[in-house]
């Protein structure tokens, strides 16, 4: 069911949303928490869509706010809010709102969305685009126990970064971040089956790809070893190399859904590492909404602190050309291609 509003109240919306449940005979309880999603026209549409789909695991009130604050003198010296309220089989168990908010009113979000939030109930925050420099202490932002943002939306990905440190506050987030869950986790397992000092590590992706920085400052933190990061064309990350006293372990995802992982003394096997949509990012990120402290440690790492280019890559690479000769005492060759990067001296190429 859909009700259109125009130069309406949020007063006049929840009275909108009671009727609307009570038409559809859907019923208030189940939501777990309000999901405002601050973005503009021409990108709402991809963000709902994702959004969306992550409510059918977290049944959620939704709330979009567009701010249109005009060209025009005349636009934005005016005070207006529309309003489409969503409530039914289009929004599976949750409810959608769509605020735009013109002229003057664009400036003051936040009292718009106060009164529309579920009561006793957690606000997360997510701004797909432009975020604010400070998430904690923006209006909206300061009604939240969770802010996204996502550095990879941004001009300067790695400057992104850099000011998510110095903003940092308990609750923040980034989709650079979620995106490296599974490459963690590979990475732990492999550690795991392999109890071995770890020297030094290479991380291979995109340039400007801010969860490939990521990556390279969680393990620079957590493993306290030089850490160098090298560009490829892609897509995303393509691989992670990890030199130790026993040979490489390297994690080669060479097209962006099936990685190779090889580990010293056992056999190479494929694992399932594909690029996740945008709805599952967020769907994980509501799983949990308590600090983050492994992001927290990471971003405040530094980019600064990584090695530099060429510190670590002519060990990594020497250390595979040895594992990859035959009848080496090392019989791990770090993957296909790291290994033929290796032998030929040349640079990978990206996945």
């Amino acid at each position: 069911m859909n009700i259109d509003l125009t130069e309406t109240t949020s007063a006049q919306i929840n009275s909108a949303l009671v009727g609307a449940r009570r038409a559809t005979g859907t019923p208030a309880v189940g939501m777990v928490l309000t999901l405002v999603i601050v973005t503009d026209e021409g990108n709402h549409y991809d963000a709902l869509k994702a959004a969306s789909q992550a409510s059918k695991e977290h049944p959620s009130r939704i709330l979009v706010v567009i701010k249109r604050p005009g060209r025009s003198p005349r636009e934005r010296a005016s005070a207006r809010l529309d309003a489409e309220v969503r409530v039914g089989s289009e929004t599976d168990t949750g409810e959608t709102v769509l605020l735009r908010l013109h002229g003057e009113l664009a400036g003051h979000a936040a009292s718009v969305v106060l009164p529309l939030l579920l009561p006793d109930a957690p606000v997360v925050v997510w701004w797909p685009e432009d975020a604010p420099e400070n998430p904690a202490e923006d209006l909206l932002g300061k009604l939240a126990t969770r802010r996204i943002t996502d550095a990879a939306a941004c001009e300067d990905p790695v400057d992104a970064l850099r000011q998510r440190a110095t903003a940092y506050a308990p609750g923040d987030t980034d989709l650079a971040w979620t995106r490296i869950t599974p490459w963690r986790s590979m990475l732990a397992a492999a550690l795991d089956q392999r109890h071995a000092a770890i020297e030094s590590a290479v991380v291979e992706g995109e340039e400007y790809n801010p969860s490939t920085e990521l990556l390279a400052l969680w393990l620079a933190s957590r493993l306290g070893v030089p850490v160098e990061r090298t560009a490829s064309p892609g897509p995303g990350l393509t691989a992670v190399r990890l030199l130790t006293a026993d040979g490489v372990i390297c994690l080669d995802r060479p097209n962006g859904a099936l990685a190779e992982l090889a580990v010293p003394g056992q056999p190479e096997r494929h694992v399932a590492l594909k690029r996740r949509t945008t709805a599952e990012l967020i769907a994980e990120e509501l799983r949990r909404l308590d600090p983050d402290e492994a992001y927290a440690h990471a971003v405040a790492y530094g980019v600064e602190r990584l090695a530099p280019a060429g510190a670590v890559e002519a060990d990594v690479e020497e250390a595979a050309a040895k594992a990859a000769q035959p009848g080496s005492a090392k019989k791990a060759a770090p993957g296909k291609r790291a290994a033929k990067k290796a032998a030929s001296g040349t640079k990978s190429p990206s996945s």
